[in-house]
């Protein structure tokens, strides 16, 4: 017989193997070469109250943008939305949420079923799940709703989104829409297929305005539409608008052709036959300005399909990650396998989440927002869903060398919030919350301006001196209904140089120490802007003040009454009390502006390095007397066997860098591998703790490169140790940080920068964005004499550096 061409089923399996992988091998390569491929959305939600393992969802989004969606597995205003080890999907959200702490505001959620009745009642219209059925992507959502026999799938826009359901043959396929309770509203007109309402759910920070308009276009026409009211129905009507059951109820409706609900729990339902295989396309916008705001964000969807949507977002996605390019994939070092890569793009993933995008685009193509202050709507930019607690540290660090005009929009943004409300936000969701304590908005204007001039090259396009005005009253005043917001305990910290342990006011020692590295934040942002002394006294001397809470009897840091005595019985192991989220162990180390002037007042730098020691090795023994019971923090720092070491909150993340002022920087490099390694992964419970708004995300990914901003604002990063081969930081400005790694180990044995040896164990933000190539070696074994200089230390104010 004549040989043909034809590719035999019967072939050699060896065969077949080698064929299908040359045929497989574009995809194969086109997946290395995606970052977003690597991203898992479910990292961190494995978690419950009593045990945060990242307290996340899986939130399918933009980057930084106003509207996220996630399947929703838990009940109506729960605020642990989805978790891993639930098994069924009781909708399709869209959500505002940044914490389960906050919970969520403007919220509303859809659910296909099939059914010959009504199913809105969230349990009832509840299905069986299974991740292995489940793909979770940050642009793409699929998931197998299995009491239906339907496949749902979602792609989002920043402020829009489009559905493709494919449903079973069914007579009674439905769509139902859930805009919760709390006081909402619908509207359904048949004969256009839309839906259309507003939600006010919220969990606070909202004027009494507030609303989240929402518009819906269903590609199916309906057989039957109803509105309900708390899932009891109202008004129904065909495709056509006709009435199919008079209005019963007395309630708020309008019309019989295009029924309106308005009550504290409003939704609809719309049914339509459907073949199987059958795909309904679902789109919706929505806006916290107008329902015809609502309408023009619905084109940002415009005549796309769902997989030109989806392609759109994942292009977008690889753009704003691949400006971290990690690895060599030709010949990876053995931190570079799968599950590293994971690791790091599902941190980056987080870290270009939050803040959120607060803002739309008005019909003239600028932004304006509705503000969540005062209720009006306003031109200019707006962000929220962020707590400065958390996020100065290195989240907004790493959005000035990142993202930089990012940042700059954002920095618009607080001009706006200040001019709203006298105040800038320490955590907003969306407006201002009573929300953990500190000043640190001082920390985001300073970094940010200092940094941005030097990412961007120019002076940044915002009012960096209404600013300057809001950071000075900020650390003068306290919000009057948000004491988190400003400073509480002003008054007694200008005058005795702390916030007094006795007189009422919670977590006093975390406090002061905050509000002195604020203080000097502002001092720094001041000299830039080339304010007179007679400004910058006051801050000057106040950045000292964290000396004033410096026990020498225990080398720690201790509330202080206000008759100057050191509060007594104390106990350094007892979480909460003076401190905030943790203990003297964990508080004493933010001297973030002069660690030289906490290693004087410890005595030396072997003492100071001891001290750092001691923290790993005290057992991981507390007291939770303050609280009254453990708080999951407590837990996660009991159960991860790295002594009193408490990852999962971040007053201590940076403490491990400061092995590089005390002359051993060595152990910095030992200790950051091993939280690398044993603290992270990509699984469901990949986080030690709370991720918290990008915050322990930015962590990894900066620890990652080998550097981190222990004290930003001081246009320094402090040294650590790289965790891949290569890496690649795109900037901007079209320059390019490259970063490579030979050996293998934890440890620096030298460092050249440019081809040029350099033993100090910091890098300047300016030669950073200016480009550069940094060349590690690293060991098994340290190198106890490389980093051990005096000039070698990083940045600390009392040493005027």
């Amino acid at each position: 017989m004549k040989e043909t061409t034809h590719i035999s089923y019967f072939m050699k399996p060896t065969t077949h193997f080698f064929l299908l992988v040359f045929l497989l091998m574009p995809s194969l390569l086109m997946a290395v070469e995606s970052p977003v491929d690597y991203v898992s959305t479910l990292v961190g939600t494995m978690s419950k109250h009593s045990l945060s393992t990242g307290n996340t969802y899986p939130a399918i989004a933009m980057p930084w943008g106003m509207n996220f969606w996630t399947p929703q597995t838990g009940d109506m205003g729960d605020g642990w939305a989805y978790t891993y080890t639930a098994d069924k999907i009781k909708g399709l959200k869209q959500t505002h949420q940044p914490s389960p702490w906050i919970n969520d505001y403007g919220q509303f959620a859809l659910m296909p079923v099939v059914s010959d009745h009504i199913c809105f009642d969230q349990n009832e219209r509840a299905s069986w799940f299974s991740h292995k059925a489940e793909t979770a992507t940050p642009y793409y959502y699929k998931v197998y709703l299995a009491d239906w026999d339907v496949v749902a799938e979602l792609a989002p826009t920043d402020r829009a989104a489009i559905l493709r359901l494919t449903y079973p043959e069914s007579p009674t396929s439905r769509l139902v829409v859930d805009a919760f309770d709390g006081g909402s509203s619908v509207t359904i007109d048949a004969s256009r297929q839309r839906i259309t309402g507003y939600t006010t759910k919220n969990s606070g920070g909202v004027p009494d305005n507030f609303r989240n308009y929402f518009v819906i276009e269903v590609s199916k026409p309906f057989l039957s539409a109803t509105v309900l009211d708390g899932g009891k129905p109202v008004t129904s009507v065909d495709g056509k608008g006709r009435p199919v059951v008079g209005d019963s109820s007395g309630r708020s409706v309008v019309g019989d052709s295009s029924p309106t609900i308005t009550s504290n729990h409003a939704g609809a339902d719309v049914s339509f036959a459907t073949c199987r295989g059958e795909q309904v396309i679902v789109r919706i916008a929505s806006s916290f300005i107008s329902l015809e705001q609502a309408e023009r964000n619905l084109q940002e969807l415009g005549g796309r399909s769902f997989d030109e949507v989806c392609q759109s977002g994942r292009n977008r996605w690889n753009e704003v990650l691949g400006r971290i390019e990690v690895g060599d994939s030709k010949s990876p070092a053995p931190n570079e396998d799968i599950d590293h890569l994971r690791t790091f793009y599902s941190c980056l993933y987080r870290s270009v989440l939050f803040p959120r995008s607060f803002y739309e685009i008005g019909a003239d193509g600028k932004p304006l927002h509705y503000s969540p202050y005062n209720g009006q709507v306003l031109p200019g930019y707006m962000f929220t869903d962020t707590g400065f607690w958390d996020t100065f540290r290195c989240l907004f660090p790493l959005l000035n060398l990142v993202y930089p005009s990012m940042n700059e929009k954002m920095q618009a943004g607080l001009v706006n919030t200040y001019l709203e409300s006298g105040f800038l936000p320490e955590w907003a969701s969306p407006g201002h919350r009573g929300c953990m304590v500190g000043n640190n908005s001082a920390s985001i204007v300073a970094d940010g301006y200092l940094k941005l001039r030097e990412s961007l090259g120019r002076k940044p396009d915002y009012d960096v001196e209404r600013l300057w005005e809001a950071v000075k009253h900020g650390a003068n005043a306290v919000h009057p209904t948000v004491p988190s917001t400003g400073r509480l305990g002003y008054e007694e910290y200008n005058r005795l140089g702390y916030v007094p342990y006795d007189t009422g006011i919670r977590e006093s020692a975390a406090r002061t120490l905050e509000y002195a590295y604020d203080d000097w934040c502002i001092l720094q942002l001041g000299k830039a802007l080339g304010k007179p002394e007679s400004e910058l006294a006051p801050f000057r001397r106040h950045a000292l003040n964290y000396k004033n809470l410096f026990d020498p009897t225990h080398h720690l840091m201790r509330g202080r009454n206000h008759d100057g005595q050191f509060q007594s019985p104390f106990n350094p192991l007892k979480w909460g009390d003076a401190f905030t989220e943790g203990n003297s162990w964990h508080y004493t180390w933010s001297v973030f502006h002069d660690p030289a002037g906490l290693i004087r007042l410890m005595g030396s730098d072997a003492e100071f390095a001891h001290m750092l020691d001691s923290v790993f090795a005290v057992p991981p023994v507390f007291d939770e007397s303050y609280y009254g019971s453990v708080i999951h923090e407590i837990r996660e720092m009991q159960i991860m066997n790295m002594g009193n070491y408490a990852h999962g909150n971040q007053p201590i993340q940076h403490m491990i860098y400061l092995y590089d002022w005390c002359r051993q920087p060595w152990k910095a490099q030992f200790w950051l591998r091993q939280v690398m390694d044993r603290l992270y992964s990509a699984a469901p419970d990949g986080y030690c703790g709370d991720e918290d708004n990008g915050q322990t995300s930015a962590w990894y990914v900066f620890t990652a490169l080998g550097f981190y901003p222990v004290c930003p604002a001081s246009g320094e990063y402090a040294l650590g140790t790289p965790y891949f081969s290569s890496l690649r930081v795109h900037l901007e400005n079209g320059k390019t940080i490259d970063i490579s790694a030979q050996g293998s180990g934890p440890y620096v044995s030298r460092l050249q920068i440019g081809g040029k040896p350099y033993t100090r164990n910091y890098l300047r933000h300016t030669d950073l964005v200016k480009g550069t190539r940094l060349q590690f070696q690293l060991s098994t074994k340290p190198n106890l004499q490389r980093g051990i200089g005096d000039d070698d230390r990083p940045y600390s104010f009392s040493q005027g550096k």
